[in-house]
């Protein structure tokens, strides 16, 4: 059975109480944590119980994992996460050439090996500054994937979208490395702009069709719902779900 989750970052500027209701009544039976969502690990626990929700995955940044690695491991096997996901890399961080995306791949992987022997599958979650080439020619998602062979994929596909990819074929050419799916859809060109340009899953420009028999092949049962900036969480998260359940994945 295909676990739909919900990305708690799409409701970050939504009380944490009111949004987990939302997320419950919606349908979810689980969410994806971000950083903020665990500063009090009792409180998030409580307000999952309540609304009878799971936590099954959870974001962790580079310099967390970098200066606090004990104490993020311990936060992930507290909540019980299917996997632990590096999100996203400030600008400022972010490799300039080859080399560095090879030893940003090199330290992610050091990480992969400690939480395998955790049982925890580790993933790096895409934007779309992995698409664009480095100076050499080389392509960053690619060199990750390549180079550091435990690191797992949590494939956003709006953002692959944006960034001019095709996400079919993302997914069918690394299927093997996908643990979690971003389900995230773009709006057409002039709309949603209050939205940064984000839709709801299913409202957008992404071609759903040829991505969800994508979906249908892989191993994985996690697939995570995303918004980056909705107007308004409950609107997202019920039209999402309903998409998502439209499809088959089981």
């Amino acid at each position: 059975m295909k676990d739909i989750s919900f990305q708690l970052y799409s409701a970050r500027h939504t009380p944490l109480a009111e949004a987990l209701q939302i997320v419950a009544d919606s349908g979810y039976r689980s969410v994806e944590a971000y950083r903020d969502n665990v500063a009090d690990l009792a409180l998030f626990q409580s307000l999952l119980d309540a609304n009878n929700l799971t936590c099954s995955s959870v974001h962790i940044g580079r310099d967390e994992l970098k200066n606090n690695f004990s104490s993020a491991l311990d936060m992930a096997l507290q909540l019980g996460v299917k996997q632990v996901v590096c999100p996203y890399l400030l600008p400022e961080d972010r490799p300039a050439d080859t080399a560095a995306w090879e030893a940003l791949a090199d330290e992610l992987a050091g990480y992969a090996a400690e939480l395998h022997t955790h049982n925890l599958p580790f993933a790096w979650h895409n934007h779309d500054f992995e698409f664009e080439k480095t100076p050499e020619g080389s392509l960053p998602m690619r060199i990750l994937l390549d180079r550091a062979p435990q690191l797992q994929w949590e494939i956003d596909l709006g953002w692959i979208q944006r960034a001019g990819e095709s996400p079919d074929s993302w997914l069918r050419t690394y299927s093997d490395r996908v643990s979690s799916v971003h389900l995230k859809d773009v709006a057409a060109t002039g709309e949603c702009v209050d939205e940064d340009g984000w839709a709801d899953v299913g409202h957008g420009v992404v071609d759903w069709a040829s991505v969800t028999t994508e979906l249908q092949r892989l191993e994985t049962d996690l697939f995570i719902v995303e918004h980056d900036n909705p107007s308004d969480v409950k609107r997202f998260a019920e039209r999402s779900i309903a998409t998502v359940n439209s499809w088959t994945l089981a």
